[in-house]
C-alpha cells in the first residue's frame, strides 16, 4: 500500500494528491450530510404520522437539527476548498 502511495506522489506531486485529499473530502462530507438529514427529515415524517398533534414541536426540533447538520457541513466544506486553495503554493 505504501509502495502505491509512493508512485501516485511520484506521478501527480503533492499538489495532486492534495487536490485529490480535498475533493475526496469534499465529496464525504456532501454525502455525510445528505445521508443525515434524509434520516433526520424520515424520521420526523414518521414520528408526526404517528402523533399528528405533536408536529409543530418535531417539525422545530427537526428544522435545528438540520441547520447544525447545514452548518458543519458548510464549515467542512470551506476547509476542504481552502486545502484546494492551497495548491501550487499559494
Amino acid at each position: 500500500m505504501i509502495e502505491m502511495l509512493a508512485e501516485g506522489t511520484v506521478l501527480f506531486g503533492n499538489d495532486g494528491l492534495m487536490a485529490v485529499g480535498a475533493g475526496l473530502g469534499a465529496g464525504l462530507t456532501t454525502l455525510g450530510a445528505a445521508k443525515g438529514i434524509g434520516h433526520l427529515a424520515g424520521n420526523a415524517v414518521e414520528s408526526i404520522a404517528r402523533q399528528p398533534e405533536a408536529g409543530g414541536r418535531v417539525f422545530t426540533s427537526m428544522i435545528i437539527a438540520a441547520a447544525l447538520i447545514e452548518g458543519f457541513t458548510f464549515f467542512a466544506l470551506i476547509v476542504c476548498n481552502s486545502i484546494a486553495g492551497n495548491i501550487g503554493g499559494v
